[in-house]
């Protein structure tokens, strides 16, 4: 019974992140003045990178967040501290890309790249200053 004393806990915050996931994808898609699934339905490459960066730098801290929660509670406001950031990341390199939703929908490499390494770094960052 002991290898599985923890499976509850493991179920409960694997749940909160597969939730928190969803509702990042879900915000982060209407945030967006491109609509990524659509694009990535007609195979353009760009937006699959730019989604894909800004998951990746969603889950990083989201990953911290569950491995330094207290509780659930402190759990689930860390991941929603984690989104807000993402979505502000996406905001700030559309400041700096004006056209940056008509160059992904024209799927054109570069500016994908730029977002998704924006949102990864930023990630990354909001991951470390989660480690207090």
């Amino acid at each position: 019974m002991t290898l599985v004393s923890g499976l509850p806990d493991f179920l409960l915050y694997l749940g909160t992140a597969t939730g928190l996931i969803g509702l990042y994808l879900l915000i982060y898609t209407l945030a967006t003045a491109h609509n990524e699934v659509a694009l990535i339905h007609r195979d353009v490459t760009a937006a699959a990178i730019a989604l894909g960066g800004s998951l990746l730098g969603f889950t990083l801290p989201l990953a911290v967040a569950i491995y330094n929660a207290r509780s659930l509670l402190d759990c689930l406001i860390w991941g929603l501290i984690a989104l807000v950031i993402q979505i502000a990341i996406y905001w700030l390199v559309r400041l700096a890309v004006p056209d940056l939703s008509r160059r992904i929908e024209e799927d054109r490499a570069a500016a994908a790249l730029l977002l998704g390494a924006a949102s990864l770094a930023g990630g990354v960052v909001n991951a470390a200053a989660m480690t207090y």
